[in-house]
């Protein structure tokens, strides 16, 4: 059983995947280069369902066009339909997939995960929190003071406990703060900002806004892809059920008016990839006046030089609130010192950071191994690796959209079911694809990194790195498909002496900080390819980032730490 109209080809005009990149030795791109975005991508290039079909540069389907150069170093311009009128009519196909409504029974509505055996063990996990005045953390769903419908959804949802980020973020949301919290995947993110923001919401009303023609949500969120704004929609309409409050998704992909009659129906949390957002908003469907709340969800992606430019426009257009004037909340598994210098253009000078130890990378619940695997002898060792595991759900990562398929097909003429997920494909088909394995009749999934971003299915047990990333923030978003809620999960990766060295030292690190076995080997390269400032102890190893505005800090005998941070520069710039 194979992909679904899955065939391979050697199409000279497959450029946009970056195998053909004569820039590395392996032929693959850094991260960001190798697969455009799937909320973005609309280059249909003529290798992967056997028809070729011209780029659509414009946003017939409601996404922008960001084709890169193999380099990553240039970015081409993107312009939505609002400002290039329908250019599907012109240079593409329109658009007209309508995804299926989800379930509206109660029942579907609520189903939720089983929490793993290691969820208790959530307690003992150090947090850390940088900032003047934060509020302090709540131990149950009681201490926030939540009206009755929201605790009846939560005890519906199966939410029993809370989660650090939870503890940490709820009261910092309901005390109206800018936060930037750095948690583990599949540690009850979206809860954390969904919760506080309803709460206001039911505390201070919403304008009943039924059919009309503008519509003004005071809430937005943004995530990079959009299986992750549906699964956030999925949330917010859960822990919104029997209110007044209408939550709405909208995305690339799917035809245009779709999004529209969804939007005049009545919105009060937007949630949105970037492309269809700014298309909606350059339409006047949506006005931006009412906004309380900003949300960006994997927050480093969205702030990168992916979606940076897009992020600037919004909070630029006419009619947004200015940071001072709207809470903005930043959730991700990683912020880089980069990302967070980007961030203080969105956030208030005086924003408080979260960060949850034992994130992503470090994360005791995923056992990781890293096998010492060449180039040529990949595809033999995953076959053999797959065989032993049998029909446990298993994520295999590739570096390009063009290998996805390959490796795909391949693993489906060796009699394993397999699908494949990336931004080349049709959004009926990345949904098919992703119904195939979350209920197990393709219990194999190959993807590239910004296709899985933010995914949230339940019981993956494994995480195959067939094609290291080229960063270490992008191995912790990829081993955090498994491990989620508590439950364990395994993670293999495939090291090539020939392309991966970069990573031996930072890869280390993660290993140790997690308590993992490291290989000798590996820590020979490590040592031999020694990178100088690079921070191999300290105690701050337990976190995926650090506040880049903190000094010193001390442990609280909680267990628990707080510190106090030094105001940052007013409007910090980037250019």
């Amino acid at each position: 059983m194979g992909p679904r109209n899955l065939f391979l080809t050697n199409s000279p005009e497959s450029s946009n995947d970056c195998e053909d990149n004569p820039t590395r030795n392996r032929g693959f791109s850094k991260r960001g280069d190798n697969d455009l975005d799937p909320d973005e991508c609309m280059q249909r290039t003529g290798g992967l369902f056997g028809s070729r079909r011209p780029v659509l540069s414009g946003t017939g389907n409601g996404d922008t066009s960001q084709s890169r150069s193999g380099s990553g170093s240039e970015r081409d311009s993107w312009k939505s339909e609002a400002e290039g009128g329908e250019s599907s009519d012109t240079q593409g196909p329109k658009v007209t997939y309508i995804p299926p409504p989800p379930p509206e029974d109660e029942d579907s509505i609520f189903a939720h995960y089983q929490t793993g055996i290691n969820f208790d063990k959530y307690d003992t996990i150090l947090v850390e929190v940088s900032g003047h005045d934060a509020p302090p953390a709540i131990l149950t769903f009681e201490e926030a003071n939540l009206c009755q419908t929201l605790n009846n959804n939560i005890a519906k949802a199966g939410y029993t406990k809370l989660t650090p980020v939870q503890k940490y973020s709820i009261p910092i949301i309901l005390a109206g703060r800018d936060l930037m919290a750095c948690a583990q995947t599949g540690s009850g993110k979206t809860a954390a900002f969904l919760l506080p923001i309803l709460a206001h919401m039911m505390r201070d009303g919403i304008t009943a806004s039924r059919f009309k023609e503008l519509q003004e949500p005071e809430c937005i969120i943004v995530a990079p892809t959009r299986e992750l704004v549906n699964q956030i929609y999925l949330e917010a309409r859960k822990f919104s059920f029997g209110t007044c409050v209408r939550a709405v998704v909208i995305y690339g992909g799917t035809q245009l008016g779709h999004s529209i009659r969804q939007i005049v129906q009545g919105c009060n949390i937007l949630c949105a990839t970037p492309g269809r957002l700014m298309d909606i908003i350059g339409k006047e469907k949506i006005g931006l006046k009412q906004i309380k709340y900003l949300v960006l969800d994997e927050a480093d992606r969205m702030l990168d030089m992916g979606f940076g430019p897009e992020m600037k426009k919004l909070i630029s257009c006419p009619g947004m609130p200015s940071k001072e004037q709207r809470q903005t909340l930043m959730f991700s598994a990683t912020f880089p010192e980069e990302i967070q210098r980007l961030a203080a253009e969105f956030l208030k000078s005086n924003y408080l950071f979260v960060a949850v130890g034992q994130v992503g990378g470090a994360c005791r619940d995923v056992q990781q191994t890293v096998l010492q695997v060449g180039q040529f002898s990949k595809r033999e060792k995953l076959v053999e690796i797959l065989r032993n595991i049998g029909d446990e759900r298993t994520m295999v990562f590739v570096e390009t959209k063009k290998k996805a398929d390959f490796i795909a097909t391949f693993l489906c003429q060796e009699k394993i079911s397999t699908t494949s997920i990336h931004g080349d494909r049709e959004q009926r088909e990345r949904e098919q694809a992703l119904g195939d394995f979350r209920f197990g009749k393709c219990p194999v999934l190959v993807a590239t990194s910004v296709a899985a971003r933010g995914l949230d299915i339940e019981n993956v047990q494994h995480v195959i790195n067939f094609d290291l990333p080229s960063t270490i923030d992008e191995y912790v978003h990829r081993i955090g498909r498994t491990g989620r809620c508590g439950n364990t999960g395994r993670a293999i990766s495939f090291f090539d002496l020939e392309s991966d060295n970069h990573l031996a030292q930072p890869l280390v690190k993660v290993l140790t900080d997690a308590q993992q076995d490291v290989p000798a080997w590996l820590e020979e390269i490590a040592f031999s390819t020694y990178i100088p400032g690079f921070s191999g102890s300290t105690r701050g190893n337990v976190f995926a980032s650090v506040d880049t505005r903190k000094g010193k800090s001390t442990l609280n005998t909680a267990g628990f730490s707080s510190s106090q941070a030094p105001n940052p520069l007013d409007d910090e710039s980037w250019d």
